[in-house]
């Protein structure tokens, strides 16, 4: 019998009901691991939690609203009680609000910087103490090509994506002495639920070809989660071969 090199660990993702984090979950539990499914949409990511069970691996759901503080500390204790250890966190949830600076509100930006970039950074913080006792761990951050590139109506988008990539790295030099990397993944256009609000905005969508499986995102994911203990593979640009804005 194989065995991957992910087989028995515990992961943690984040956005799971949907989208990237639900292929996510899919890659990791076929993986071999053992994968908490944390969303703010219960009825979702209770969903996703039980097909998991079909690749012979435990899984649990857990509802959390990423932007509140106790909830992420007390979702990572439960997790801890449950599992007895956390060796990965895949920090996935994000959201956008596609308007001008003028139009956009107060509680649009601090929503947006507070999923975006705030949980991650609550999530590490809650997981770190357990991972450095447990001698190692793995923290993977989702940004977007929109931390190395701009459009309009995109700010607050903008700032938390490219703030996620500059606390991924202070985060993987604090970690790196307790065995615990960081990883940026850094993906382009994925066929999800995320253009959903260019259709209910009359923006035009992308063209399909122009847009990535996101479960070719989540098998890089895996792959940065199998590397080596000497081996940390710390960024990486994953875009569809056809999205228009790289040569």
């Amino acid at each position: 019998m194989t065995h991957t090199p992910l087989e028995g660990k515990v992961a943690l993702v984040t956005g799971a009901g949907s989208g990237l984090g639900e292929a996510t979950a899919r890659a990791l539990a076929q993986a071999g691991c053992s994968v908490a499914c944390i969303d703010v949409n219960e009825e979702a990511v209770t969903r996703v939690s039980r097909d998991l069970i079909d690749f012979d691996i435990e899984s649990v759901s857990m509802p959390c609203d990423v932007r509140d503080e106790q909830a992420v500390f007390e979702t990572v204790e439960s997790i801890i009680e449950h599992f007895e250890r956390l060796d990965f966190i895949v920090n996935n949830a994000a959201i956008d609000h596609t308007v001008s600076i003028d139009e956009m509100t107060v509680q649009q930006w601090d929503d947006v910087i507070d999923i975006n970039l705030r949980a991650p950074f609550l999530f590490a913080k809650a997981a770190l103490p357990i991972m450095r006792e447990q001698g190692g761990g793995h923290i993977i951050n989702i940004a977007s090509t929109a931390a190395t590139r701009a459009w309009g109506n995109a700010s607050a988008y903008h700032a938390s994506k490219w703030g996620l990539v500059g606390f991924s790295r202070g985060l993987g030099v604090e970690g790196r002495p307790d065995g615990i990397k960081t990883t940026t993944i850094i993906p382009g256009g994925m066929r999800t639920h995320f253009f959903d609000r260019f259709v209910e905005q009359g923006i035009p969508m992308p063209e399909e070809a122009n847009l990535q499986d996101p479960a070719n995102v989540a098998n890089l994911i895996v792959y940065a989660l199998s590397m080596p203990a000497e081996t940390s593979l710390q960024e990486v640009i994953v875009t569809p071969l056809n999205e228009t804005s790289w040569p």
